[in-house]
Parts: structure tokens; C-alpha cells; sequence
């Protein structure tokens, strides 16, 4: 049976924290707040983990899962480089919303879908998430919701939807931002928009100089 933690609650959260983090090493599921929406997460290098996310969402290996990490060290350990504007981006945007996409480090054995040889990675600019991940380290996390469904934007919400499939749930209040975050792929020698989110696109360029988008490509042709 799963287990709800009021995290505004000092003791509570404590409690939560060391429960989540359990949880997580041992292959279950997590649902916490973010600076967006809520997650459900899995250790990312858990097989067993990352396939009952999958299972819970109702969503297939066709829809790989992103990765949250806690600090920019952890998020430099997961990928091949981070190319010419990976380092700038994070200085300007991390924590906060703003998902990088990069070539995954060859060493690394796990399996988040079909990725293509790519990671897509963010830190969230969220205490309770932000003091999880340091705990337990790189997480594969989507928005805690049954695909098709909305996000959840509330613990309660989650819960509904995705039931006894989730080990923990901690509850950090409601998400009053629900953009999801701008996904920005850094894998081509342009970086492209692959996601409009909570970051505009003059934000971006603002740092890389040029972003494409799918407008640039309808102009085209």
C-alpha cells in the first residue's frame, strides 16, 4: 500500500525524505513535487524501476524518460560533453526549467527507453526534489500522470491516477506553474526547440546566439 507524507509538516518530511529514498533504491516508484508539475520517478539505473514507470504511465520504450539530477556534477557524469553552449546554459537556467537533451556517456548501463544514444536531462528548481536526488542520486522521472491524462498538480491528483503503482507519495503543496519545462537539443550542430515551455525562445538565444525551431523548418518548406 502506498504511503503519503505531508512535507510542509518538519517531521513529516523528514520521515518522507528517508522513505523515498528507500523506496527508490530498492526499484519503487516516487512521486514528488517539482518547480513544474509533479514527477514520478525511479532510480535511473534500476531496470526494474524504469520499466514499472513505464507501466504505471501506460507508456512505451518509444517515450524515453528523462533524467533529474540534484547537482550539475551528476549531470555532467551522464553525458558525452556538454558542446559548445551545455555549460553556459546551465550556468543561466539550472535549477529551473529547462531540459537539455545530449549524447549519453557509452559507459553507462541502464535503459530508459529508446533514446538513440541520448540523454535528456534538467535540475528542477525545487527544494524537497533538489534534497531527493542528492540522496539518491540521477532519477528517471515523467510527470506523475497516466498518459493522455494531464499532469497532476497535486499529490492528490497523482494518487488518483496512478494508485498503488507508486511506493511514496510526498506531498510539497500544489504546483501553481504547470508549463512544462523547454526541451532544448543540444545533439546537432544547431541547437533546436524540441519543446516550447516555460523559457522563451529570445531567453535561449539570448545565450546560444541561434535556436531553431519547427517555425523554421514550416518556413522552409
Amino acid at each position: 500500500m502506498s504511503r503519503r507524507y505531508e512535507c510542509a509538516d518538519p517531521e513529516q518530511r523528514a520521515a518522507a525524505l528517508t522513505d523515498a529514498a528507500a523506496a527508490v533504491q530498492k526499484g519503487e516508484l516516487v512521486v514528488f513535487p517539482t518547480d513544474t508539475v509533479y514527477g514520478i520517478g525511479a532510480e535511473a539505473f534500476s531496470h526494474a524501476g524504469v520499466k514499472a514507470l513505464l507501466t504505471a504511465k501506460g507508456r512505451g520504450r518509444d517515450m524515453p524518460v528523462p533524467v533529474l539530477v540534484g547537482t550539475t556534477l551528476a549531470a555532467t557524469a551522464l553525458v558525452d560533453g556538454l558542446g559548445l553552449y551545455g555549460q553556459e546554459l546551465i550556468d543561466e537556467f539550472w535549477p529551473g526549467p529547462l531540459t537539455l537533451i545530449c549524447r549519453v556517456n557509452r559507459s553507462l548501463t541502464w535503459d530508459l527507453g529508446d533514446t538513440k544514444g541520448t540523454v535528456a536531462i534538467r535540475m528542477p528548481n525545487d527544494p524537497l526534489a533538489i534534497e531527493l536526488l542528492k540522496e539518491v542520486g540521477p532519477m528517471a522521472v515523467s510527470s506523475a500522470n497516466r498518459t493522455g491524462s494531464p499532469p497532476a498538480t497535486t499529490a492528490a491528483e497523482a494518487e488518483r491516477q496512478l494508485g498503488d503503482s507508486v511506493a511514496v507519495y510526498l506531498d510539497g503543496g500544489p504546483r501553481t506553474e504547470n508549463t512544462p519545462s523547454s526541451i532544448l537539443d543540444l545533439t546537432t550542430a544547431v541547437p533546436r526547440l524540441l519543446r516550447k515551455g516555460a523559457l522563451s525562445v529570445q531567453k535561449l538565444r539570448g545565450i546560444v546566439g541561434y535556436v531553431a525551431t519547427d517555425e523554421d523548418s514550416d518556413s522552409t518548406g
